[in-house]
């Protein structure tokens, strides 16, 4: 029997406590700010639907009201979004949509590149894999790449690959530039050193990450890009996503995913419902759990499978998902990626802050995409930002 999801076991404990929160604005960490106010964790008001629904076939879009947000703030929300370069943003609960905003020529049919969100649907892949028993997170990696085979990368496991700790070279250069510009970069990331021994340090590494394509492929015998499709996009609706390869072939595991703000939504909803569409479960309850719940590694509590994380702790380069120029900041501080916000609000953040935002005290899913900055320069639109969806707007 499957055991009850995360959002039925913080529904059913909210009468005995309150999660503390805050109004977040501004696009900077700012980890010292203190939790000023209780965050709403109430079920849905009388008429709403179950905060558990997942969309259908089509989305339907209902009075904000039902649903227990303040018309107001969802439009005040709209509109930092808007003159923060987004190009859209998706407000939903109980799998309806409560709000939903294109702007700069943008459509809801027309994908866009979400670059590092990529990454937490890799953990996705990954999570339905062991699910199947065509791996384990404790497998070495050298398993499926065979150059690691008698070199100190054969140290290196699947859940260092997907923690981020694996040790691999890393540097601004190799991720920023010659990652990209390789035309093979599988073989690229296969290809360079192991500086460190896995677990010594955390490094938001997306050539180690690129690396997952060639031990998903050989685990599953299937091409990631066809893995994706079959086991997440075509089961849970997502009918305008496709993932991208690069000039050889490989599935770009590091920031390949095409998408648009309702797809999104979907994907939110999958782990929102700890791995259920619907009755069939895609990727297994347990994973889910694993991926979001605890950090993967003392050295970055904002960090899980390749999905951001809430908690208090040691940050390390919190900001790298969405900005360059904080991928290089070696500095560690101590807080939480959103200050104010649940701890158990998790997200999928990409380059220029596409996001997407679960609470599952709340049981909302905010997506938004916007322009792809490499730098982004305020003003903008970022999880903070996001983060007040459930702040500020959600009343019920």
């Amino acid at each position: 029997m499957r055991r009850p999801s995360r959002l039925a076991l913080c529904l059913a404990s909210a009468a005995g406590a309150l999660l503390l929160a805050a109004g977040c604005s501004g696009g900077e960490t700012t980890p010292d700010e203190p939790a000023a106010a209780p965050s709403s964790t109430g079920a849905a008001p009388s008429g709403a639907p179950s905060q558990s629904s997942v969309p259908g076939d089509t989305w339907e879009t209902v009075d904000p009201r039902s649903v227990g947000f303040d018309p107001a703030e969802l439009e005040k929300i709209a509109t930092t979004a808007e003159q923060g370069k987004s190009t859209c943003l998706l407000v939903s609960r109980g799998g309806k949509i409560a709000g939903e905003w294109y702007f700069r020529g943008a459509t809801a049919e027309t994908p866009a590149a979400v670059y590092s969100v990529t990454k937490s649907l890799m953990s996705t892949l990954v999570g339905i894999a062991q699910d199947d028993g065509d791996l384990s997170l404790d497998d070495s990696a050298s398993t499926w790449v065979a150059p690691w085979k008698g070199t100190p990368a054969e140290a290196v496991t699947v859940r260092d690959l997907v923690s981020n700790d694996s040790g691999r070279r890393w540097s601004v250069g190799i991720d920023y530039d010659e990652l990209i510009k390789a035309q093979d970069k599988t073989a690229f990331a296969i290809g360079l050193p192991q500086d460190r021994r896995p677990g010594e340090v955390w490094a938001y590494n997306n050539s180690a990450v690129q690396t997952l394509e060639e031990v998903l492929r050989g685990s599953t015998g299937q091409e990631v890009i066809d893995f994706a499709r079959e086991r997440v996009f075509a089961p849970i609706g997502m009918n305008d996503s496709t993932m991208t390869t690069d000039a050889a072939g490989n599935t770009l595991a590091f920031m390949g995913l095409q998408s648009t703000c309702r797809d999104l939504a979907r994907f939110g909803y999958l782990m929102l419902r700890d791995g259920d569409w619907a009755g069939d479960q895609i990727v297994s309850s347990d994973w889910v759990t694993a991926a979001t719940g605890p950090s993967s590694t003392e050295m970055n509590a904002a960090y899980g499978y390749l999905w951001w994380l809430n908690h208090e702790g040691v940050l390390a380069q919190p900001l790298a998902a969405s900005d360059i120029s904080a991928a290089a900041d070696p500095a560690t501080r101590q807080g939480r990626l959103v200050p104010g916000a649940p701890d158990d609000m998790f997200w999928a953040i990409g380059l220029g802050n596409q996001i997407v935002q679960i609470d599952p005290g709340s049981g909302t899913v905010v997506v938004r995409l916007g322009t792809p900055e490499s730098r982004p320069q305020p003003p903008t639109f970022g999880a903070a930002e996001a983060s007040r969806v459930v702040v500020d707007a959600l009343v019920d």
